[in-house]
C-alpha cells in the first residue's frame, strides 16, 4: 500500500515586490504590494512502500517546495497529503519519528563537533533505547565505513565523508522513509559511488522508502526504478527509470585529453562537440554505438592522459521530454507552452 500520497498538492507565495527609485522605495516601505508564486500547483502521486522514487526537475520547479510539505516544514495552500498515514504539517511530531531527511547542502551535524556527538544528540531527540541505540549505531558505523571519523570535527571532513555521516545520523532511528534532497551534490565519483551503494543498501535490506531528487542522471539510474518529472510546480512525466533511460538517457559524453593532438575519430553514433589540441569532447548515441566500444577505439588510437564519461545534463533529459510531449498535446499545455517559449507562466 502507498506510504505517500499526495492529492492536489498546491503552494503559493507571497513576494513583496521592489519599488524602483528612492520615492517607490519609501512607498513600498509604507504600502507594501505583493505578487504571488506559485511554486507546487496540484501535484498529485502515490508512493508504494519499499520504492525507490526519483522526483526531480530544474531549479525552481518545485521540488523542494514538495519536500518541505511532506516533511510538515511548510502548509499547503491547498490540497492534502499523507506520510505512512500522518498529515505532515498537522502531525509533524509524531511523523518526526518515523522518517529521515537529507539535504546536501544543509547539515545536521553539529558543525565544530564531532559526529559522535551529534548521534548522541538524536538519540535523545528520537527517544531511541539506549542499547538499541548503541547497536544501530555500531552496525551504521561498520556499514558506511566511519568508525575512524567518529571524533573528527565536522568542519575538518571532506564533503564525501560528511555525507556518509550525513546519511548514517538520517537513518538512526530506522526511518520507514527517507527523503534526500542533492544527496551526491559536489561529490567526485568514488564518493558518489560510495554514497549511491548506501542508499541502496538501506532501501534493498531494510525495505526504507527513498524519496530523492537529484540533477545527478547517475544517481537516478542507479538508485531508482521510477522518476516523477516536475517543472513550473507540475508534474509532467512519471514512468519507469528504465522506460526514461531507454528513450531520454541514450547520450554520453566522453571528455579526453590526450598526451597527442587530436586527429579526428570517424565513428557511427560519435559526434565531436568540442576539440582543441590535446583536448576533446565527444557525445556517444547509445542506440547507434556502445560506449565501451567508443572507448576501446579511442584507447588504441590515442595515448589518453585522463578520461571521463559523463550522463548529459538534467535541464537536456527534460527538454527532451517536452520535445516528445508536443507532438501529442501540442503547446496549449500551460506549462509545456512557457517552457518551449522560454518564459515562466504568470
Amino acid at each position: 500500500m502507498p506510504v505517500i500520497e499526495v492529492r492536489d498538492l498546491q503552494k503559493t507565495f507571497r513576494v513583496k515586490e521592489k519599488a524602483p527609485g528612492l520615492s517607490g522605495s519609501v512607498r513600498a516601505l509604507f504600502h507594501p504590494e505583493y505578487r504571488s508564486v506559485e511554486a507546487v500547483k496540484g501535484v498529485t502521486l502515490e508512493v508504494e512502500e519499499g520504492e525507490a522514487l526519483a522526483f526531480i526537475g530544474p531549479n525552481g520547479a518545485g521540488k523542494s517546495t514538495t519536500i518541505k510539505m511532506l516533511t510538515g516544514i511548510l502548509h499547503p495552500t491547498a490540497g492534502d497529503a499523507t506520510v505512512l498515514g500522518y498529515n505532515p504539517w498537522r502531525q509533524r511530531e509524531q511523523l518526526a519519528f518515523h522518517i529521515g531527511s537529507v539535504f546536501g547542502q544543509k547539515s545536521q551535524l553539529w558543525y565544530h563537533l564531532p559526529p559522535t556527538d551529534t548521534f548522541n544528540l538524536l538519540a535523545k531527540i528520537y527517544e531511541l533505547d539506549p542499547d538499541s541505540y548503541r547497536r544501530r549505531r555500531d552496525e551504521l558505523v561498520e556499514a558506511f565505513e566511519i568508525g575512524d571519523l567518529l571524533q573528527i570535527p565536522v568542519r575538518k571532513m571532506s564533503l564525501g565523508q560528511r555525507m556518509r555521516c550525513e546519511i548514517a545520523a538520517s537513518l538512526l532511528h530506522r526511518p520507514k522513509v527517507i527523503f534526500l534532497d542533492e544527496p551526491t551534490i559536489g561529490l567526485d565519483v568514488i564518493a558518489k559511488q560510495k554514497i549511491r551503494d548506501l542508499i541502496r543498501r538501506a532501501n534493498r535490506e531494510e525495505r526504507t522508502t527513498v524519496f530523492l531528487t537529484s540533477h545527478d542522471a547517475g544517481d537516478i539510474e542507479q538508485l531508482c526504478k521510477r522518476v516523477v518529472i516536475i517543472n513550473y510546480g507540475q508534474v509532467i512525466y512519471d514512468d519507469a527509470v528504465h522506460h526514461l533511460k531507454r528513450q531520454h538517457l541514450r547520450t554520453k559524453v566522453i571528455s579526453l585529453k590526450l598526451a597527442d593532438a587530436w586527429e579526428g575519430l570517424d565513428l557511427p553514433g560519435v559526434r565531436v562537440l568540442k576539440a582543441r589540441d590535446y583536448g576533446v569532447k565527444l557525445e556517444v548515441d547509445g542506440a547507434v554505438a556502445a560506449t565501451q566500444d567508443v572507448v576501446a577505439t579511442l584507447l588504441a588510437r590515442y595515448s589518453i592522459v585522463d578520461i571521463t564519461i559523463e550522463d548529459p545534463p538534467m535541464e537536456d533529459i527534460i527538454s527532451s521530454i517536452f520535445a516528445a510531449q508536443v507532438p501529442e498535446e501540442g503547446p496549449a499545455e500551460p506549462a509545456l507552452a512557457a517552457t518551449l517559449s522560454g518564459g515562466r507562466q504568470p
